[in-house]
């Protein structure tokens, strides 16, 4: 197996994880919706699902972060880092991998887990509203969080050494983007034309391909 399936096997993780946790969404929707017609229809308030909705979320941020780092999409304070050359962007980054994010995940990780159990033991439920649900499990999401950040974040270190020794950037899992819905609303529109509807994907490419060099997501190789 090379490099670059190796990367691509870590993103593949990444992304079933990320895109697991946004069915979140969903259950997130429909029980804010269940307690507003609870809450202003029958007025009969349900105090647990004020704990259970920041759970919910919290989960989908926590195990969202690995799948953001997969597609590159964290925010960056790009001001000279979309004009460096691609191995003066590799060495930068894996400085900072070294630097900030290898020692704050593993942090994250160590302390994350020691809560979980410590809240597992005890069967600690929350204590915002009376007799809220019990939240040892949605502590757990903090060590699961660390963990599949830094197993992502391996994956991106691998990038910036092969991207020192190459001078490019390896190919990032793609995953669906503005451009595939944008060419997909434009095949079934009857009301462009072909011309139309070749310069518009082209301008939309254009954008996306501006969007990758500034470093804010997909295959950064040009």
């Amino acid at each position: 197996m090379n490099a670059q399936r190796v990367l691509h096997k870590i993103d593949g993780i990444s992304t079933w994880t990320g895109k697991a946790a946004a069915w979140l969404i969903m259950g997130l929707m429909l029980l804010v919706c269940a307690e507003v017609f609870k809450r202003y229809i029958l007025n009969m308030p349900t105090a647990w699902i004020f704990d259970a909705s920041n759970m919910m979320y919290g989960t989908l941020f926590m195990i969202g972060g690995a799948y953001t780092l997969a597609q590159n999409g964290h925010v960056r304070g790009d001001f000279l880092y979309s004009s460096m050359r691609p191995r003066t962007q590799a060495s930068l980054d894996l400085a900072l991998y070294f630097l900030f994010f290898l020692p704050g995940i593993a942090a994250l990780l160590y302390a994350g887990w020691g809560y979980a159990v410590d809240s597992w033991r005890i069967n600690e439920h929350s204590n915002v509203t009376a007799d809220g649900p019990p939240v040892w499990q949605f502590k757990f999401m903090i060590p699961l969080a660390g963990a599949l950040l830094l197993l992502q974040g391996a994956a991106e270190i691998m990038r910036c050494v092969i991207c020192l020794r190459t001078g490019a950037w390896p190919s990032r899992l793609k995953d669906v983007s503005e451009i595939d819905v944008v060419e997909e609303q434009l095949a079934h529109s009857e009301h462009v034309d072909e011309e139309t509807r070749k310069l518009a994907i082209e301008h939309a490419q254009d954008i996306e391909e501006s969007a990758r060099q500034r470093g804010l997501g997909g295959d950064q190789s040009k």
